[in-house]
């Protein structure tokens, strides 16, 4: 196991940047170019263009691209009793957590006459990504599928990568059918997003896209939502990262067992160790190079911490800087009273208190959301919710004695911004109130 070592205290300000880059944010500018074709030769040739691709970049031979009622009979056959069992735990976990936080409507009486209210509307159609490149991810089909299902949206569409025979997994068609989700499409990556993007003629346009990806599918979200006809986007939710605060009563069986969960997700992936005691970093350090032995992807996870870095702290107040400075899409709070630190976190996208909550219950079943924000936009973005599926739209009535109330303050606002005519539209209707 090879990681970066550092001392926060020995380092300067360039360093300390250095320490934290992810390593996404070094190889973008070279997969910028190749989404920028990708995205254009869809708009271009659509569905040709898509098979093409899959071809090229899957390994699949393509017929239809939309996956059949029989495939789907063909993957429920296939799932055992066990996985479909998980799958309804899980899903009853994040529906009963998703639905007590959804938003709801509501109206106020701002003065006698005039009332303002706020009402919610699901987005007409949606576009989910379901990563399935060297792991199949069913949970995240039940982490995008779920709360559009609460939020009502009445057309959802599925897109994930297809496996070399050309079929869907079965895993992310059982998760979908659970999830209420009829339409999914066998196309992966950048491809799929600027399908869901732009429409093809056999994948509609969506309003909103949502779900993660590797750097490919990250760029393509953010290509596609700068166009002037682009859609919305959930949030930047790109290859894993987590970091790790842990005292010198951590047990480094735990945090290695952490930090390997995310590396595995893919050489992109990136884990931090922040620590204020050098020990406990030794002991991770035999830890991991144990646990790592027995890995079946351990040649990923390698890779992924071949990008990561072990950080000796001076004190644990130092570490919630620097996590905040790095804003992780996971942070595990490994240290004695982990609840008493909370209030000194401000930029993470989910975190997880204390040594028997592992990352990876929230990868699947403690009912929070996975889908998260990456690469620092957990200082300004939410992970996933029913409403990032849902519009808030604000509605307003007056009646003649409500609006000769307020009037003035609006027409004297207006004036004072030079917009006479804004003025005029109260002033006409106050002369006949």
């Amino acid at each position: 196991m090879r990681w970066t070592r550092l001392e926060w205290a020995s380092l300067g300000a360039s360093a300390r940047a250095g320490a934290l880059r992810r390593p996404a944010q070094a190889v973008s500018a070279s997969v910028r170019a190749s989404v920028q074709d990708i995205v254009e030769q869809v708009r271009l040739h659509g569905d040709a263009a898509l098979k093409a691709l899959t071809q090229r970049l899957d390994g699949a031979d393509l017929g239809s691209l939309l996956v059949t009622k029989a495939e789907f009979d063909a993957a429920d056959a296939t799932v055992s009793g066990a996985v479909r069992a998980a799958l309804d735990d899980a899903a009853s976990r994040i529906e009963a957590f998703h639905r007590l936080g959804m938003a709801q409507p509501y109206a106020l009486d701002t003065a006698p006459g005039v009332r303002c209210e706020r009402i919610l509307r699901p987005i007409g159609r949606v576009g989910l990504y379901a990563p399935a490149g060297s792991a199949p991810l069913p949970s995240t089909v039940l982490m995008l599928g779920i709360p559009a299902l609460l939020a009502a949206c009445p057309d959802v569409v599925l897109c994930t990568p297809p496996r070399a025979d050309g079929s869907a997994d079965p895993l992310v068609l059982v998760a979908a059918r659970r999830c209420g989700i009829a339409r999914v499409f066998k196309v992966g990556g950048a491809q799929a997003i600027a399908a869901m993007a732009f429409g093809t003629a056999s994948i509609p346009r969506c309003n909103k896209l949502f779900g993660p990806g590797n750097a490919f599918v990250t760029e393509a979200k953010r290509q596609v939502t700068m166009a002037g006809d682009g859609p919305a986007i959930d949030m930047p939710a790109g290859p894993s990262e987590v970091l790790v605060i842990a005292d010198g009563n951590a047990d480094a069986r735990f945090v290695a067992a952490d930090l390997l969960s995310q590396a595995e997700h893919g050489p992109d992936s990136q884990v931090i160790l922040l620590s204020d005691d050098a020990a406990l970093i030794d002991a991770v350090e035999a830890a991991l190079d144990a646990q790592l032995a027995t890995l079946p992807r351990r040649d990923i996870a390698a890779a992924a911490l071949a990008q990561s870095r072990a950080i000796l702290v001076p004190a644990l107040v130092d570490a919630f800087d620097v996590s905040n400075t790095y804003a992780p899409e996971h942070l595990i709070l490994a240290v004695d009273a982990p609840r008493d630190w909370l209030p000194r976190v401000c930029a993470a996208g989910s975190v997880f208190l204390g040594g028997f909550a592992p990352e990876a219950i929230g990868d699947y079943c403690s009912g929070t959301n996975h889908v998260l924000p990456t690469g620092g936009a957990a200082r300004a973005v939410s992970g996933l919710s029913v409403g990032s599926f849902q519009v808030a739209i604000s509605v307003q009535t007056a009646d003649r004695a409500g609006l000769a109330m307020i009037g003035a303050t609006a027409t004297t606002l207006a004036r004072a911004e030079g917009l006479e005519a804004h003025a005029r539209a109260i002033d006409v209707r106050l002369e006949c109130a």
